[in-house]
This record gives structure tokens, sequence and C-alpha cells, in this order.
């Protein structure tokens, strides 16, 4: 079995990984191009590119999946499977009809649910109990193809993005050979989705991150662990924005408008939300350390009390 497969973040490269030590002749790895650092001149690699160098595996980062040089490396390979998780580029059509098997997408919602870019943060937003990997026939539409395989996971009060993403990346790890060797030998579902049924998520963007007090404590709070890691939790305090780290949920009642500071104290910043309130544990001004908030109370009492 030899396969072709596009990826980038390190959900993904937890897959190529697991293909490598499988025994699957992975003829070709494409990722995103290098990214500038922020820290000078060094290029940032995606986690794909970097554990494809690590494996020894063949690598290419195209601008363009449309480029000549770059098509004509494609098909000059007899590959199985094109395989693409998280690879952050739309597939053209004759990359789709190379594969010998199949091109398949590991796509990481319950499809026809939350098709599109952002499904992780989007069940945890939404305050989903379910989620999982599904296993996809790809086409040109995004996210539409038939379901070859679904495999299910129960979201914990405790997960969040992170947490949910490396759980379901183990989920597709687990069961990414098994799948592949069912349609070899041609003992696999080929099942439409419910178009009817689908629901959409966009891209999250930074600004997806700025708290809304205005909003319920638990929407806060679930909004908060659907964006760890980036674009991170953050409000706006005198004209500087302050990135959350942790929080948890006051339940108690306050008269004051949302957005009020109501409390702070060595044991959270206390701040009004449209039902109850929230305590910001963990947090960390621009270009500075993350404080606690018994330090914050230390040293920014007059910032947020004046």
């Amino acid at each position: 079995m030899n396969v072709i497969f596009a990826g980038s973040p390190a959900s993904s490269a937890k897959i190529l990984r697991k293909m490598h030590f499988d025994g699957i002749d992975i003829k070709l790895v494409i990722s995103q191009p290098d990214k500038r650092s922020k820290r000078g001149s060094k290029q940032d690699l995606s986690d794909v590119s970097r554990t494809a160098e690590e494996l020894g595996l063949k690598i290419v980062k195209p601008l363009d999946l449309n480029n000549e040089e770059f098509k004509k490396q494609i098909l000059s390979l007899k590959v199985d499977f094109l395989i693409v998780s998280a690879y952050g580029k739309i597939i053209p059509e004759w990359l789709l009809n190379h594969p010998d098997k199949l091109p398949i997408n590991v796509h990481f919602s319950l499809l026809p649910k939350y098709r599109g870019a952002s499904p992780i943060q989007s069940v945890l937003v939404n305050g989903d109990n379910e989620t999982g990997i599904s296993f996809m026939e790809m086409n040109q539409s995004m996210d539409e193809g038939n379901i070859i395989k679904i495999f299910s996971l129960k979201i914990n009060e405790t997960d969040n993005k992170v947490l949910l993403e490396d759980r379901l990346s183990d989920l597709a790890v687990k069961n990414i050979t098994k799948v592949l060797d069912s349609i070899i030998c041609n003992e696999f579902d080929s099942i439409p989705q419910k178009h009817d049924l689908a629901t959409y998520c966009s891209k999250v963007l930074k600004t997806d991150g700025k708290i809304n007090f205005e909003e319920s404590s638990e929407v806060i709070l679930r909004k908060f662990n659907a964006y760890k890691g980036w674009p991170g939790s953050y409000f706006l305090h005198n004209n500087v924005n302050i990135k959350v780290h942790e929080m948890h949920i006051d339940s108690d009642s306050y008269k004051d408008l949302p957005g009020s500071l109501v409390k702070f104290n060595r044991e959270g910043i206390v701040i009004k939300t449209t039902n109850s309130a929230i305590v910001i544990t963990y947090l960390q001004f621009p270009n500075k350390k993350t404080i606690s908030s018994a330090d914050a109370f230390n040293s920014y009492l007059d910032f947020f009390t004046t």
C-alpha cells in the first residue's frame, strides 16, 4: 500500500507518523509552505513538515497546487491513496483523481455536522456531548463526499480545543490503517451523507478570542475552552488587551452591568456577565509572562480598580 499524504498541524503529523511505522509506503508528503518566524529570519515549519523530515520522507510545500512542476511530480507517482488531514488548502480535481483507489479526508467531526475549517472549536462552543472522526471520500465540494467510516468520541467536561484535538487524533491514529486495509480488500462502505442535516463552521479568527461579557458565563467558558491554544481568550481593560489563561464560573448573582469588575482579590478577578460572573485566575499582560490573580493583586491592583 502506498500513499501521498497532505496535512499541516500536529494532529495530522501524528497520523503521518502512525502510517509510516505501520509500514505504509508514503511516496510524498505535502504541507503548507514554511512561515517566517516571529523571532527573526528563521522559518517556522508545520508539524507535518517537521515530522516528515524526522522520518526521512520526501516533502513538498507548494504555494500553488496547480503549478506545472508540482503536477508533473505528482503524476509521476503511482499511489493507492491520497490522504488529507487538515492540510489547509483546497485540493484540485486533477489531484483528487490521481490515486488508484481513493482520495480520503480524515475529518475531525461526525459528518455531515460541522463541515468546514473549525469542527473541534464548533463542538466546544456549541456545548455538544459527542464528536468523532469521519473517514470520507473526497470530491470537489467541501466535506460532502461519501462516508467510509465514522468513529465517535464522548466529549469530557474538562476538554478544551488542545485536549480534544489530541484525543481525536489518537482516535484517527488508532483506526487509519485498518480503514485503508478495508478499502484495499474491498470490504468497506461508501454511504452518501444526509446533506439536509449538514451544518458548516467557518475559520476561527483572532477577533473571536475577545470575551463578550454580555454573553452568559456558560457561553464565555465554552468559547474559552474552544479557543485554547489559538487565538486564546482576552479582554480589554484601560485600553490594554489582557489574555486569560484560566477561568471558572462564579454562580453568585450580582446587580452590576455586564463587563463590570465586581470583585478583585488574590483568588481571582471577578467580572460580571449577563447572568452571573466569571473568575479569572491566570492572566497575561502584553509582552509579559503569565501570572496568577494573586500576583496581579499584588502588582496591578491600581490598574484594575482606578
